[in-house]
């Protein structure tokens, strides 16, 4: 706690002081308060007027007869002191009283600066300021998966340049349609379907940047036109939300039958299909909603995001079992769409 210097005005030394804390500083215990100062006057004054009282009553009245002497003393002693100890009880009470008021307003004020130093710690979060391990480990892995896909992409530019230099073939002049769509076929869709396990594990991302199958998973998903779209799209929505604290490793969804995520793939909405909705988290569910409202380039990401999500897991449900479609709706990105899917009324 920081001191504060003042000069003693009798013998002119330095003296120190510690600085006031206001409100938070440590309560001081005051030996006699004003209530106690009103409790001794009020008792003072009663003592006073009950002892003039009974100096001006004769001694017979005092003394009394026929041995109701003792009873008679009793009841004057009562009468004394009685009243006074009822004005001590009450001005306990109202100490006590006072004392819980000061604690009471005290306590209200640390509450109201918890409340204060969390919404500045949501600003700095929203602003890029994550010094939590769950948001560094994201960090790594988004890292991990932007060198992933500039590999990628300088391995394919690099097969583009080897092609370059060989002769293009001219058709003949009578032209074999055959031979140019050969040519005008890409290579994606040539190449084989991707596996359900491949696709399931790179919605997840990988989980470490030491995790070598998930980072295999995601080039191979990579590959596939369809899931590089989706996944792109839920690599930028939950890059959006972690910037207000939301991460999906944090919610607990309630799971859904496989039934119903078919229903959806098949393109059923409304309520039939509302416990795809799991999301529960109160907190994640009011940011998302006002995010969504306020920020219009977060709502583009999300509404880009759902529609590839419906999109291509309506092709998924066409050739996955229930195993597959239970373990895809426990990714990050089947997650992050039960969230934005409930912000966005998909399910109401």
């Amino acid at each position: 706690m920081a001191d504060a210097t003042e000069q003693d005005p009798q013998t002119g030394s330095a003296q120190t002081r510690p600085t006031s804390l206001g409100i938070y500083d440590r309560p001081k215990t005051q030996v006699i308060s004003g209530i106690e100062v009103i409790a001794i006057t009020i008792s003072a004054i009663w003592l006073f007027g009950a002892g003039l009282f009974f100096l001006m009553l004769p001694s017979e009245a005092i003394e009394g007869g026929n041995g109701s002497g003792a009873l008679r003393f009793l009841m004057t002693i009562m009468a004394i002191f009685m009243p006074i100890g009822m004005i001590w009880v009450a001005a306990s009470a109202a100490r006590a009283s006072k004392v819980m008021r000061e604690e009471s307003q005290r306590l209200q004020a640390s509450l109201d600066a918890i409340r204060h130093t969390y919404i500045a710690q949501s600003q700095n979060a929203a602003t890029g300021v994550e010094p939590s391990s769950v948001a560094k480990k994201l960090d790594e892995i988004a890292a991990a998966t932007r060198k992933t896909e500039t590999v990628l992409a300088t391995f394919s530019t690099r097969r583009e340049q080897e092609r370059q230099p060989a002769p293009r073939v001219q058709p003949p002049a009578s032209g074999d349609q055959q031979q140019a769509l050969a040519l005008g076929t890409h290579a994606e869709d040539l190449a084989p379907p991707l596996d359900a396990a491949d696709f399931i594990r790179a919605l997840n991302f990988p989980e470490t940047a030491e995790d070598a199958l998930g980072f295999a998973a995601l080039r191979r998903a990579l590959k596939d036109r369809t899931s590089a779209q989706l996944i792109q799209a839920a690599q930028d929505v939950l890059t959006l939300l972690s910037q207000d604290g939301i991460y999906m490793d944090d919610l607990l969804p309630d799971r859904a039958r496989p039934e119903i995520w078919r229903q959806f793939g098949q393109g059923i909405r409304g309520r039939s299909i509302a416990p795809l909705g799991g999301i529960r988290d109160r907190s994640s569910l009011a940011l998302t909603s006002g995010r969504m409202k306020q920020d219009p380039i977060f709502r583009d990401a999300a509404h880009h995001f759902l529609r590839l999500f419906d999109k291509t897991f309506a092709e998924f449900e066409k050739r996955a079992d229930d195993s597959d479609i239970v373990a895809l709706a426990e990714t990050r990105t089947a997650r992050a769409f039960m969230l934005l899917g409930r912000v966005a009324g998909t399910f109401d």
